[in-house]
C-alpha cells in the first residue's frame, strides 16, 4: 500500500471525468449578485482588459489588484495571460509568483462578466480543464460569460511545486508498504524524501500553496478581470476552494456553484473514512452491473464479487502482475489506482471489467497499468504531463494533515477497513505523507458558514465515490446560504455529465441569478 492512496479527488477535464486524480484528505440578496462592472468597447474587444484600480486590495497589495492583463491568442480560439501574485498574502515583500490563465470569450452580445472555474484537486489544472472540457459548459454559460480557467499557485503553468525527477516520482507512486512497524518506518522515510525534495526544488513557495492563499488569489483575479463580485463554478476540491473564498470574502461572492462537494467542517481523517465508504459503494454498484452482463469475470453474489476484487488487489501485493513491459509490474498500489480511476464515471466500467478479466484469467496487468498511468498522468516515455501529485501533497499538508502518530493511524485504519472492507486500506495512513512536512499547517482564517454571502448552490450525486453525497448535504448545511441540488446517479460530480435538470438549475442560477429550490432532486 502506498500512503498516497488516501486522496481527495480532482476533476480536470471532460475526457478525464473517469480519471480525476484522488488526492489526500484533506477541503442574501434574493438570488442575485451585483452585475459585473461594465467594460468599454475598447476594453471588451482588445488584447488587454481587467481592473486598473486597486479597490478592495489588502493594504500593501494594491499593485497586484490594480494590474492589467495582456491577453494573447494561444491557439484554437483561446486567449492566454499571466497574472502576478504575491508569494505570501501576509508579507508583501516576500516576492512574487505567476498565475497562468486561459479564457474563452462570451459568445453572446450581452456579457454578464467572467466565470472562474476550477476542476478540483488540489493539483488540477484549470487551464487544461477549459481547453479540454469546453463542451462541459452549456450554451447559456458560453453566451453570458468569459469562461476563465487558471492554474492555482503551485500547479501546472503557474509557478509550480517541483519535487522528484520523473524516474524517482514513478518509483514512489508504485511503492507498496506494509503496516507493521517496519512498514510504517519505510512509509515515513519515503514521505520525508518527498518533503525534502519539494523544499529543495520549490523553495519558500512550498509553505504558501494552501487553499486560503489560492482563494485570496481568486479575489485578486476577480478584481483584475473587472468584476465586482466573483462568479464561480468549482468541482470536487474546487468546492472547498469556493467555500473558502466565500468564507473569506462573503461580500464579494457572486453566484457560486459547488459541484461534488467536500464538507469543509470535516477533518482530514473523517474525509478519509467517508471517501473509503464512497468508493466501496461505487465498487458494489459496478460489481452488480458487471454480474448482470454476459462476460463478467466476477462470479456468485455481489459480496462474492467484492471479495474477488479484493483478492486481485491482495495478489498484486504478494506477487505483482507482470505486463508487456519487463521493467514494470503492477504493484498493489498501481492495481488500486487502476480500479479506482474507473469508478468516477459509469461509462468507464467496461474498462474495469477488461482489466479484472485480464488479471483473473491471464494473471496479467497491462490494462490495470494503463489505467493507473492514466490516473497518475504518466506518459508512455516515463514522463508526467502534470504536477498534480506534487500539488495535492503540498496543499493538503498545509491545509490539514490529519493524525500522524502510528497508534492513532492504526486505530483509524481499523475503523476505515471495517466500514469499507474491500478498499478501506487504501484510505488509511494518509497522515504519514505529511508527518515530517517542511512547513506547518496553516491557521484557518475563514468563516466556515460564509455569513453574509448570497445563495451558494451545492450539487451532490447520490453515489459519488470521491465526494460522497452526505458531504454535499453537510456543506449545504454548514453554509448559511447553502442551497442543495441532488442528482440521483452514479459517478463523480453532476453538471456537464448528468441531465437537463441539473444543467438547468446550474445555468439558470449562474446566468440569471434564479435560485433553485433547496432540496431539488434531479
Amino acid at each position: 500500500m502506498n500512503s498516497d492512496a488516501r486522496r481527495t479527488t480532482t476533476r480536470r477535464t471532460t475526457a478525464r471525468r473517469a480519471a480525476a486524480v484522488l488526492l489526500s484528505g484533506a477541503l442574501l440578496l434574493a438570488g442575485c449578485s451585483a452585475p459585473a462592472k461594465e467594460q468599454s468597447p475598447a476594453e471588451s474587444e482588445g488584447a488587454t482588459g481587467g481592473a486598473t484600480n486597486a479597490e478592495g486590495a489588502p493594504k500593501g497589495f494594491e499593485e497586484f489588484y490594480g494590474q492589467s492583463l495582456e491577453w494573447k491568442d494561444c491557439e484554437d480560439g483561446f486567449e492566454c495571460a499571466t497574472a502576478s501574485a504575491p508569494q505570501s498574502w501576509h508579507d508583501a515583500d516576500a516576492g512574487t509568483i505567476e498565475l497562468a490563465l486561459v479564457r474563452t470569450r462570451a459568445e453572446g452580445k450581452k456579457k454578464t462578466g467572467s466565470l472562474l472555474v476550477n476542476p478540483g484537486g488540489p493539483g488540477g489544472s484549470g487551464i487544461d480543464f477549459v481547453r479540454s472540457a469546453s463542451g462541459t459548459f452549456g450554451e447559456p454559460l458560453r453566451k453570458s460569460f468569459d469562461i476563465v480557467g487558471f492554474d492555482p499557485r503551485g500547479v501546472g503553468g503557474s509557478t509550480p511545486v517541483t519535487c522528484f525527477d520523473d524516474a524517482r516520482k514513478d518509483e514512489s507512486l508504485s511503492k507498496d508498504f506494509a503496516t507493521d512497524d517496519a512498514g510504517l518506518k519505510a512509509m515515513a522515510a519515503e514521505a520525508r524524501a518527498w518533503g525534502e525534495a519539494c523544499a529543495e526544488n520549490t523553495g519558500e513557495l512550498l509553505g504558501q500553496v494552501d487553499t486560503q492563499s489560492a482563494a485570496r488569489d481568486m479575489d485578486m483575479l476577480r478584481a483584475v478581470l473587472g468584476d465586482e463580485q466573483l462568479h464561480y463554478l468549482g468541482y470536487s476540491y474546487g468546492t472547498q476552494l469556493g467555500a473558502t473564498y466565500a468564507g473569506l470574502f462573503p461580500d464579494r461572492a457572486g453566484r457560486l456553484v459547488l459541484d461534488g462537494a467536500i464538507d469543509t467542517s470535516l477533518s482530514a481523517d473523517e474525509v478519509s473514512e467517508g471517501q473509503a465508504v464512497g468508493f466501496e459503494n461505487a465498487l458494489r454498484a459496478y460489481v452488480a452491473d458487471c454480474q448482470a452482463g454476459a462476460e463478467c469475470p466476477l462470479t456468485g453474489s455481489v459480496d462474492d464479487g467484492m471479495k474477488q476484487v479484493r483478492a486481485v488487489l491482495d495478489e498484486a501485493y504478494e506477487h505483482p502482475f507482470p505486463t508487456s513491459d519487463p521493467n514494470r509490474d503492477v504493484t498493489q498500489t498501481l492495481a488500486f489506482y487502476g480500479v479506482a480511476v474507473t469508478l468516477y464515471d459509469e461509462g468507464s466500467w467496461p474498462l474495469l471489467t477488461q482489466a479484472l478479466d485480464e488479471a483473473i484469467t491471464e494473471r496479467k496487468g497491462d490494462m490495470l497499468l494503463y489505467l493507473a498511468d492514466f490516473y497518475n498522468d504518466r506518459n508512455s516515455d516515463g514522463s508526467f504531463s502534470t504536477n498534480s501529485s506534487e500539488g495535492f501533497r503540498a496543499v493538503n499538508c498545509l491545509d490539514d494533515r490529519g493524525a500522524t502518530d502510528a497508534d492513532t493511524m492504526r486505530a483509524e485504519a481499523a475503523d476505515i477497513e471495517k466500514a469499507a472492507p474491500t478498499v478501506g486500506r487504501f484510505f488509511s495512513y494518509g497522515g504519514a505523507s505529511c508527518a515530517d512536512w517542511p512547513y506547518p499547517e496553516v491557521e484557518k482564517e475563514f468563516d466556515l458558514h460564509a455569513k453574509g454571502a448570497p445563495p451558494i448552490v451545492v450539487v451532490g450525486t447520490t453515489n459519488d465515490p470521491a465526494t460522497p453525497y452526505v458531504w454535499a448535504e453537510g456543506l449545504a448545511d454548514t453554509l448559511d446560504s447553502g442551497v442543495l441540488v441532488s442528482y440521483e446517479g452514479e459517478g463523480h460530480t453532476a453538471y456537464g455529465r448528468s441531465n437537463d435538470c441539473v444543467a438547468g438549475a446550474v445555468e439558470d442560477y449562474l446566468v440569471d441569478g434564479t435560485v433553485p429550490e433547496d432540496g431539488l432532486t434531479c
